[in-house]
């Protein structure tokens, strides 16, 4: 198994060069469409170049709702647009910054030369500033852990030399009555062969999965048994500090102030103009963290446990009830005043909101409720997004567009992934009954 990586490179923009940085960022965009979808084969970026890239962006990040921390008596934090290059990756963030460096040098050097710092005088090269200026997520989310972008696209090609020929291989099996065999058994044969005999001219290749590094094994050990130890060992802890803690925060949660600010219909429409383009959309929300230390270690504690959930248990196709989630991040910033956080998902902006509220509402009060703007929670789990108009306008306000975005199969939804899958498997294991085989056949 091949693991996943991410990159987040912020440097904040130069005063008075914000709108020629995104003059030359629409330059990468699809020339009829400029609204965040790239060209992928753009001369800045060639990110159809990179074959280990699943997903990626550029975003100016602006404090357009910093006002908010008003209502809580305090003045904003200056925040300079800060621009953030993120994506999601197969293998270490090392190598592929090397990729970056060798494919996308000039571009990156002429994009980042609009930032503050760029060049840095302490780094002799582009891939030593990338470094220095790679933010690490608090938690991050991976649909499917070790699906690497050569796994994905064998497997689609895989699917649709099967679907092209089932309709001869059933019409051949019809025909042929001196076969022993059941009707199922003889189009899995056939299918099989099929197979076979495209691996060997070259117009179907199945690549065997990767050994997984014995580093990253033993990390990943060490964080799964490590998480628990140590917070194991911090159970009399927090059982004493328990009571104290949650009235803290029902007191905290009875004075914050109700911000029901509806989104412009400019904003609105800016996002939207993003939204829909392919069967998969981006998503981007920034804001201030509500203040005070016990929000803050809520926060950062509901993310730390967050994120290890992601990684050791919804790392095989959902997010609890939830599929349609690509990958997903949180990132504290400005000193863990704010936070940032990205997600690719299948479907409309529209039905994500709603799949989430249905589905999992309580978990959305957990990962965003101390989050300035968001709808009063209960007990930290309640109400919440239940306040469907208030949550539904919060996050749109706290929404902004990428400038631009880019995936490595446009037209594949988790859904398709895991389908694809299944039936690469259907494959490479023999079904038990005609029944297996029937279920397997109507994947195709």
């Amino acid at each position: 198994m091949k693991p996943q990586s991410t990159f987040m490179i912020c440097a904040a923009v130069r005063e008075g060069q914000l709108e020629s940085l995104r003059d030359l960022l629409r330059s990468m965009n699809i020339s009829h469409k400029k609204n965040g979808l790239v060209n992928p084969d753009n001369s800045l970026i060639p990110f159809s170049r990179f074959p280990n890239l699943h997903m990626a962006r550029l975003v100016i990040i602006e404090a357009t709702t910093a006002d908010d921390i008003k209502a809580f008596g305090l003045e904003p934090k200056p925040w300079s647009p800060t621009l953030a290059f993120l994506g999601d990756i197969d293998g270490d963030r090392n190598d592929f910054f090397d990729q970056l460096v060798e494919l996308a040098e000039q571009g990156l050097t002429q994009i980042f030369s609009f930032c503050i710092g760029f060049p840095d005088a302490n780094s002799n090269t582009l891939k030593h500033w990338l470094q220095t200026h790679d933010v690490v997520p608090d938690a991050n989310y991976i649909n499917w852990l070790g699906r690497t972008v050569k796994q994905v696209h064998e497997e689609a090609a895989l699917h649709q030399c099967l679907a092209e020929y089932l309709p001869q291989a059933v019409d051949d099996v019809r025909h042929n009555t001196t076969s022993p065999l059941s009707l199922q058994q003889q189009l899995r044969q056939s299918l099989l062969s099929y197979v076979e005999m495209q691996k060997q001219t070259g117009r179907l290749i199945l690549t065997a999965p990767e050994c997984t590094p014995c580093r990253w094994q033993l990390r990943n050990l060490l964080h799964k048994i490590g998480i628990p130890l140590v917070l194991l060992l911090l159970l009399p802890l927090f059982l004493l500090i328990a009571p104290i803690f949650l009235l803290r925060i029902r007191m905290l949660e009875q004075s914050d102030p109700e911000l029901f600010i509806r989104p412009t219909r400019e904003h609105i429409k800016q996002l939207s103009a993003q939204e829909d383009w392919y069967v998969t959309n981006q998503f981007n929300v920034f804001g201030y963290v509500k203040p005070g230390l016990v929000r803050l270690l809520t926060f950062k504690f509901i993310l730390l446990l967050t994120n290890y959930i992601a990684r050791h248990i919804y790392n095989h196709g959902f997010l609890t009830r939830i599929k349609t989630i690509h990958f997903a991040r949180w990132v504290f910033l400005d000193d863990n005043q704010r936070v940032y956080f990205a997600s690719n998902y299948d479907g409309s902006h529209e039905s994500y909101m709603d799949d989430f509220i249905n589905k999992v509402g309580w978990g959305l009060n957990l990962a965003f409720g101390n989050g300035i703007g968001y709808p009063r929670t209960r007990w930290l789990i309640k109400e919440g997004a239940a306040r469907e108009h208030q949550f539904k306008y919060s996050q749109r306000r706290h929404q902004f567009p990428s400038e631009v975005w880019y995936k490595a199969y446009p037209d594949l939804t988790a859904t398709d992934l895991a389908r694809n899958h299944r039936i690469r498997l259907g494959l490479e294991v023999r079904q038990a009954s005609d029944a297996d085989i029937s279920e397997w056949l109507s994947l195709i």
